[in-house]
């Protein structure tokens, strides 16, 4: 009896192992509707797995046979099968572009662009229709996804939304394309640029790089402690996030608009050589004012490189202006934040005899970062060293600005500047007047 029920158990774990580890080998295939809307028409594309695709036309079907013999048969027939409807109810033309072939997730699949346009030239709210190979196989799933939307905020591949699941018994769904608003699309590129400029350890960088002369003062080819009183510290640092704010703008700007373009490599190392110039400023002024002048400078070429990310999003020209400004205003939010994080420590630091080691150990770390960043940017390395540290910083900027913070109460309490304000720890002599001179000694009156 137990030998009986022992075997009659293995049977069924076969028997059931048998069945169950086909369906975990060869998941069922999906296909997916991706759709991009615009202003005046709707972009996107159909991916069509070949195996499902096969069955659904009763066909042989072959990576190589979909784009030969089978070509015209196969775009007519995925056109039949799509559709799209205004709210009044008025029937928006569906094309489909030339098909190619792309393995998605282990698995052939044919791939069609796609655009629909609505009669009026204004793309709103719409019900898509779309039974491509779910009218065949009534297992078929087709995932229906928005992908770009500025007016409801997504603009990138982690923004997209799905729309729903279309399949045997749902052959159409609503798009809501009229339902955002340019408040929602600025918003979200305002986020783009807190988040480009917050992540990229290059910018934080050069930004830092130009904020540490900023309590000092260039004299005889070196830095000294400037005057005491902290508003001529802002008002320099006021000139500096405004000048790179102007030079980064215009490029942005020219770029967005398709009058500049550089390739990205180069503009990427000249970004890693910004970084340089302003670390070795830091450390010896290199001109008088030069951090004003490096943030104008370099500022245009950073420019180019936020133009790279916003070129990347496919803006439609009514959108391009409202981006423009948002994402600017996202550059400049973050500056300010990584300012007022900063620069406190920074000025009281500069009132201690730590600030000189301070200084130059801080550039010298930047100078080292650059260099890292310019041979691996202008592929002569192939690879960072110093990633997992850069990764590390840019993601604890509340640890680092607090480690700078006690420092600096520290140095402010233990080591106060010696002899009075100038960074060589020397005092300054007191004059008076230009036209003042000593007092002679003065004869004491006798009378005999």
């Amino acid at each position: 009896m137990r030998r009986l029920f022992s075997t009659l158990l293995l049977m069924a774990f076969l028997l059931v192992g048998g069945l169950a580890s086909p369906a975990g080998a060869h998941p069922m295939s999906t296909s997916a509707v991706l759709l991009d809307i615009r202003d005046d028409r709707v972009e996107g594309e159909v991916q069509l797995p070949i195996d499902r695709l096969a069955i659904a036309v009763d066909r042989d079907l072959t990576p190589a046979g979909v784009l030969g013999e089978d070509r015209s048969f196969l775009k007519r027939y995925t056109a039949q099968h799509i559709g799209a409807t205004g709210e009044d109810g008025s029937s928006w033309p569906v094309t489909l572009g030339t098909g190619s072939v792309r393995t998605i997730d282990g698995t052939a699949h044919l791939v069609y662009p796609l655009t629909i346009r609505p009669p009026n030239g204004k793309v709103t709210d719409f019900r898509l229709r779309y039974d491509v190979i779910v009218e065949e196989l009534l297992t078929h799933k087709v995932i229906a996804t928005v992908r770009y939307d500025f007016g409801r905020g997504i603009l990138k591949t982690d923004d997209a939304k799905t729309l729903g699941v279309l399949d045997w018994d749902t052959k159409s769904l609503r798009v809501p394309a009229g339902e955002g608003s340019w408040l929602k699309g600025f918003a979200t590129t305002a986020q783009l640029g807190i988040e480009h400029v917050g992540e990229g350890a290059d910018h934080l960088l050069f930004l830092l790089m130009l904020l540490i002369p900023a309590p000092l003062a260039a004299a005889g080819g070196r830095w000294r402690a400037a005057d005491t009183r902290p508003r001529r510290s802002v008002v320099r640092v006021v000139h500096v996030v405004s000048a790179f704010a102007v030079g980064h703008s215009l490029t942005l700007a020219l770029a967005a608009s398709g009058v500049l373009h550089l390739p990205s490599r180069p503009v990427e190392t000249l970004i890693a050589f910004s970084i340089a110039v302003s670390a070795a400023h830091a450390i010896r002024p290199l001109v008088a004012r030069g951090e004003v002048l490096i943030a104008a400078g370099f500022g245009l070429v950073h420019g180019l490189a936020f133009a790279s990310l916003i070129g990347d999003l496919g803006l439609d020209r009514g959108s391009l202006v409202t981006t423009l400004l948002g994402f600017n205003l996202g550059i400049e939010l973050t500056q300010l934040l990584v300012v007022t994080l900063m620069m406190p420590s920074l000025l009281v630091l500069a009132r201690t005899s730590v600030y000189p080691a301070f200084r130059i150990g801080v550039a010298a770390v930047g100078l080292v970062f650059s260099a890292s960043w310019m041979l691996e940017r202008a592929t002569l390395t192939s690879g960072d060293p110093f990633e997992g540290i850069q990764t590390w910083l840019v993601g604890h900027p509340l640890l680092v600005a607090g480690a700078v913070a006690a420092l600096a109460v520290t140095a402010r309490l233990r080591y106060p500047m010696p002899g009075g304000p100038h960074g060589d720890g020397t005092t300054a002599a007191r004059t008076g007047p230009a036209n003042e001179l000593p007092l002679a000694p003065t004869a004491t009156a006798t009378t005999k």
